[in-house]
């Protein structure tokens, strides 16, 4: 089944078309089959590439782009086959190819390998954020199986045998994007995939017979698409390839990419249509949305700068003007593809993706606007609207819940169809979780009742606070996923106790923590000259080797310091960091009082302890605690003694 609208998505280099073939190689065996793939012509490449290979031909070249010329055509089984012998054939395979097998993995349901093939993504390509994302959502289809079930999905009956997809809503019209065959002499064919440009097509909502096709000076013999409409109908944005005023553009490469443009009303029908200042013949802009107070225009590019294939982009419209375009940033742009946006009356901004973790090939997701004007993460609105195959083009009326989206699964018409809905519950947009524990003795083990519980952010700023149950037992109802937080029980007779934690990304999960309490832990106790660590029982102060960033787990600890200051105000510390005796003396001082300095910025700086109740230096390997100085053979239990971090009393 072909899938038209891969030629109209942003892989944008890969949906224009070319003026003519570049020269190849033809002593290479595979040169005949490069000459159709660099035309585009993918139906002829893999012809050519085929015979090569059952003529006993194979490389890396033409393994990579046999995938691709079923892959860019949605047949995901196929490609997935030669992606495989890719993988078999070398093990130097480029990041994309590794993530376009996963991707044909996934559509065919193979979701172990799929992940499996994902892990080897982040393995060899750290800066690939679909991997970073695959790795915080590894258990991306229990959350997805969350998701799903609020919507109930209908077939339309307008679609074709052909391609129907990027419906869009303009009073009582459906006005979407159709390469059905007209009959008209204008009508012409892409190599691509031997068939029809899209076009233009409108149909009222209630009606279940034959579409028009979009006459008035919208349709041209090239491809036209993705139509949006202010509200009062009198302006419309669509995409169309580079061709204004009879004239089709081109790249420096003879590409003829996509551009916007907007048409007005007028008495006769619409208006001219004008190309859109920030368009750019060498590269494409396409795919037009309408914030939900028409101010904005997002739309999705392939223009230089962006964080992969396809980015959204919001620009400011100023009249009859436009500001300059403005990335929608990385919760929402990853490297793979962003595109189809639209934005409902809420102004929640649906889009598509391959680069989002998904079910596999484009899934739909759903991104909040935050109170700065910028978009939160997207969250993947589940099955029945995602499924397998490339889910996309999703709009909805937010008064009634209904809507239309298109999608190339399996039981289709054509090669994209035309799908209806009706939204049954609300969707889940934003990550929470509850936090959940309970504070024992750390003696006797038995629960604490009547403490104080206090919730603290990463930077120790309170939150909330409670007390613990008759059973020893604390809740707070909401906290935001993936972010650090603190826990803080106290109560008369014990000693106070602290836990940092950073909650996941599972989407309605559950943070549990004990808080352990020691009986008559007192800070009266406390004298000048005693060190506050070995008070408060503090585990070691660790940095990393030859470096002086506060870790997580000396963040743990430092916590403890900072309760003890905050609940004696009057209490003033020194503090004093050591090395052991391995590296030269100068760069183990250096290095102590790098460290003591970053001790003291994170207890100011996370503590909100003033400046003037904490100093501190480095002593480096000048107060060893043994034996083990320069040239004596020690243990590292022994060294380890040495190197240790002092929480000295200066002034209760």
């Amino acid at each position: 089944m072909r899938k038209r609208h891969y030629i109209l998505l942003l892989a944008f280099a890969l949906g224009s078309f070319t003026s003519g073939a570049q020269e190849a190689n033809e002593n290479n065996k595979e040169a005949r089959g490069d000459r159709f793939y660099e035309e585009y012509a993918f139906m002829d490449a893999r012809e050519a590439y085929i015979r090569a290979v059952d003529n006993g031909y194979r490389s890396k070249n033409l393994l990579a782009r046999l995938g691709d010329s079923y892959y860019f055509n949605g047949e995901y089984e196929d490609a997935s086959k030669w992606y495989g012998a890719l993988f078999a054939y070398s093990e130097d395979i480029e990041s994309e190819y590794i993530y376009r097998y996963a991707q044909s993995l996934k559509t065919i349901g193979k979701y172990a390998t799929a992940d499996r093939i994902m892990d080897k993504l982040d393995e060899v390509a750290a800066t690939d954020d679909r991997a970073d994302l695959f790795v915080e959502e590894r258990n991306y289809l229990k959350l997805i199986e969350l998701q799903s079930g609020r919507f109930n999905v209908s077939t339309v009956p307008f679609n074709s045998k052909y391609s129907d997809f990027a419906p869009t809503l303009n009073g009582g019209e459906i006005i979407f994007t159709s390469n059905r065959k007209t009959r008209t002499a204008s009508q012409r064919f892409h190599d691509w995939d031997d068939e029809p440009f899209s076009e233009l097509y409108s149909i009222t909502v209630s009606e279940e017979g034959n579409p028009e096709r979009y006459r008035d000076r919208i349709n041209t013999r090239y491809h036209e698409s993705s139509a949006v409409f202010t509200k009062d109908g009198q302006t419309m944005y669509f995409t169309r390839n580079n061709f204004t005023e009879g004239k089709r553009g081109r790249d420096g490469n003879g590409h003829t990419n996509l551009k916007l443009y907007r048409a007005k009303r007028t008495d006769k029908g619409w208006g001219d249509a004008e190309e859109l200042p920030f368009n750019s013949d060498e590269y494409s802009v396409a795919h037009p949305a309408l914030s939900a107070d028409e101010s904005e225009l997002i739309f999705a590019s392939d223009m230089p700068g962006g964080e992969g294939a396809s980015d959204l982009y919001k620009v400011e419209i100023q009249g009859d003007s436009f500001g300059e375009p403005v990335s929608l940033g990385d919760a929402v742009n990853t490297e793979g593809r962003e595109t189809f946006p639209f934005v409902d009356t809420n102004g929640d901004l649906y889009f598509a993706s391959d680069g989002h973790v998904g079910l596999g090939g484009l899934d739909i997701f759903v991104a909040e606007l935050n109170n700065q004007g910028n978009y939160e993460k997207g969250f993947n609105i589940g099955e029945p609207i995602n499924t397998k195959a490339d889910d996309f083009s999703f709009v909805i009326n937010s008064s009634t819940g209904l809507g239309y989206f298109a999608s190339n699964r399996e039981g289709g018409k054509g090669g994209d169809d035309i799908y209806s809905f009706e939204q049954t519950a609300g969707l889940i947009k934003e990550c929470r979780q509850s936090l959940q524990g309970e504070v024992r003795d750390n003696d006797t083990q038995d629960l604490i009742s009547g403490a104080k519980v206090i919730l603290l952010d990463g930077d120790a700023n309170v939150l909330e606070e409670t007390t613990s149950d008759r059973e020893g037992k604390f809740n707070f109802d909401v906290i935001e996923c993936t972010t650090k937080y603190a826990i803080r029980a106290s109560k008369e007779g014990f000693g106070n106790s602290e836990k940092l934690f950073t909650t996941t990304g599972e989407y309605d999960g559950v943070s549990k923590k004990t808080l352990y309490l020691d009986p008559d832990e007192e800070v009266d106790i406390m004298e000048v000259g005693q060190d506050l660590g070995v008070l408060l029982n503090l585990n070691p102060i660790y940095f990393d080797l030859s470096k002086s960033f506060i870790r997580p787990d000396a963040a743990v600890e430092l916590q403890k310091v900072i309760t003890a200051m905050r609940d004696n105000p009057t209490l003033k510390i020194d503090v004093r960091s050591h090395t052991d005796s391995r590296s030269s003396a100068g760069f183990n001082m250096r290095l102590s009082d790098a460290r003591a300095k970053s001790t003291v910025e994170y207890i100011i700086n996370i503590g909100g302890i003033d400046r003037s109740r904490i100093t501190g230096r480095g002593y480096g390997e000048s107060q060893l605690l043994n034996r083990c100085s320069d040239g004596v053979p020690c243990s590292e239990t022994e060294h380890q003694l040495n190197r240790r971090s002092e929480f000295i009393i200066v002034e209760k």
